[in-house]
């Protein structure tokens, strides 16, 4: 398991976004490294977590929940072949483009060393917003994106270091719980009524995400539809790591 590549991006003025600033960063490219990786600070104040990465919508994007936004180069090659593009890394607006790691499959509080120095811990998946549907200038993107349901993982930072490509990654915690970032996609998108089951998960939850669970479970109470396999149009990596083993940041 590894850091293919660290990406960041500046910030360019675009017609396409919601920003008041009418500009975002959403536009990732791979650096050399090290490149050094820090919590931001809270949501609404703290940017990204890379040094040399521009968050431009504080509203909805950086600050401490997701400082680092991590993606897997097998689900872009699943995307490559679905739209019949290249997406080099950074495509989605990820910092880390990773490989070997089922990173849509990680669990919310699951916690990885990265390089020597940095740890890092699964707050939740990304939720797409109009400039990444915007940026990729696909049909009904939003709609693909979350049927598909390979969200990647929002990272907040635990102890600072700095990473480059190449730099290996190792899974040293998972929680004793089973709400993946994926299944919490789906909770927040299709399927509302798992909400409160993924509350087993709660103190690691970024905050958007957490408050959308504790809302829909004071409002309808607990869920009674277990948690079943997500459904894939796109096929999951076969490189990830098996579940079985011990061991907006974007725009």
């Amino acid at each position: 398991m590894r850091i293919q590549s660290v990406n960041v991006g500046r910030a360019v003025p675009v017609p396409y976004t919601d920003a008041p600033s009418g500009t975002t960063g959403i536009d990732k490219r791979a650096v050399p490294g090290p490149v050094q990786v820090a919590a931001p600070g809270p949501k609404g104040t703290g940017a990204s977590g890379v040094d040399g990465d521009d968050v431009c919508d504080l509203r909805f994007h950086g600050g401490d929940d997701r400082a680092v936004y991590a993606f897997a180069r097998e689900d872009l090659d699943a995307w490559e072949q679905e739209l019949r593009r290249a997406l080099p890394n950074g495509s989605f607006g990820e910092n880390l483009t990773t490989s070997g790691l089922d990173v849509s499959g990680a669990l919310i509080g699951e916690r990885w060393r990265v390089g020597s120095d940095l740890l890092v811990e699964v707050t939740g998946g990304r939720l797409p917003c109009r400039t990444f549907a915007a940026w990729l200038g696909e049909e009904q993107w939003t709609k693909r994106f979350t049927r598909v349901g390979r969200t990647g993982a929002m990272l907040r930072v635990l102890a600072p270091g700095a990473v480059r490509g190449g730099d290996t990654v190792s899974v040293v915690h998972r929680p004793d719980h089973d709400i993946t970032t994926g299944l919490l996609f789906r909770a927040c998108t299709l399927e509302r009524e798992l909400l409160p089951g993924t509350l087993v998960a709660a103190d690691a939850m970024e905050s958007e995400q957490l408050q959308m669970a504790l809302a829909y479970a004071r409002k309808y109470g607990h869920a009674e539809k277990p948690a079943t396999a997500r459904p894939s149009s796109v096929p999951a990596p076969s490189a990830g790591a098996p579940r079985s083993a011990t061991p907006d940041a974007a725009s």
